[in-house]
């Protein structure tokens, strides 16, 4: 069933049973009970007609210290609604592995933003992770349609110029660069592996995105979990705007100025588009973040 037919069954639904609880009680119980049976069999699939830029799910070879990636994402925006998918396989090494970047996308909520984080493999470059709703032709992204089975979950792996220009120059809106102190080299290796793994397993098992408890932040926690670190459960996850304050007074964010100028620095927008698409990049969006060289095991 595709989303539109699923979305008007819901309605339909919803509506004949508001009438019916008006109406008879007991029929609104027994119509309830069949809405929410209907509701737990919808499953999850991984053959939609997707939007572009969800088309291929990413996945990976695992090879000793080499890692390849399939579908790795390296698109082009030319104007709202124009994608130019390119979608390409590249491997990194995990002994290339310096640290990992957490990424801040304000699209205009005090409260709710959306987080992902960008891997620092030194010369081979960087792999930005981000955990989102996969969409469909015509679909649009709402943190209501969220909560209730509209969305599969999906890992975009790709290059940071498609992740970061389509929020900054795309879709106008705001990117920041914290650099997260760095960590245990095996712990971080295992972090990534941790993403790698969770990616595979979608493109067999698909499941369902939910925007308060499986979404782009409650899954960076659970894979950090999984790979070791410490990431205690705090309110900031699910009031996510407040995640990179509460991770800069937990020492997470690494920076000998406050917070309001750790923020400012880290604010990328106008780095982006001057850095252009020249083969620096990456570090020319970076050349004001804040950050540090101690290892903390």
């Amino acid at each position: 069933m595709n989303f539109f037919r699923r979305r008007t069954a819901v309605a339909v639904a919803v509506v004949l049973l508001l009438l019916a609880i008006w109406w008879q009680p007991l029929v609104g119980l027994v119509l309830a009970l069949a809405l929410t049976i209907w509701w737990l069999c919808l499953r999850p699939s991984n053959t939609r007609n997707w939007l572009p830029e969800y088309a291929e799910p990413p996945w990976a070879e695992i090879d000793g210290d080499a890692v390849t990636i399939h579908n790795f994402r390296n698109s082009q925006y030319r104007a709202p609604g124009e994608v130019i998918p390119r979608w390409e396989t590249r491997t990194f090494h995990l002994a290339q592995l310096r640290g990992v970047d957490l990424l801040v996308n304000d699209f205009g909520s005090r409260h709710i933003v959306h987080t992902f984080l960008s891997f620092d493999f030194g010369p081979e470059g960087y792999i930005c992770t981000s955990i989102e709703a996969r969409r469909q032709e015509g679909e649009i992204y709402t943190p209501l349609h969220g909560l209730f089975r509209q969305y599969e979950l999906y890992y975009v792996m790709g290059d940071e110029r498609d992740l970061i220009r389509l929020r900054t120059e795309h879709r106008r809106q705001g990117v920041y660069i914290y650099r997260l102190v760095e960590t245990d080299p095996k712990k971080l290796g295992a972090l990534f592996l941790v993403y790698l793994r969770a990616a595979n397993e979608l493109r067999e098992r698909p499941r369902w995105y939910h925007a308060a408890v499986d979404n782009c932040t409650t899954n960076i926690r659970v894979n950090a979990r999984a790979s070791g670190l410490d990431f205690r459960w705090t309110w900031q996850i699910l009031f996510n705007g407040h995640l990179d304050e509460f991770l800069f007074r937990q020492g997470m964010i690494p920076s000998p100025l406050s917070f309001a100028d750790t923020k400012t620095r880290a604010y990328v927008n106008d780095r982006v588009r001057l850095a252009g698409d020249g083969p620096d990049f990456s570090i020319r969006i970076r050349e004001q973040v804040p950050a540090e060289s101690k290892v903390v095991v």
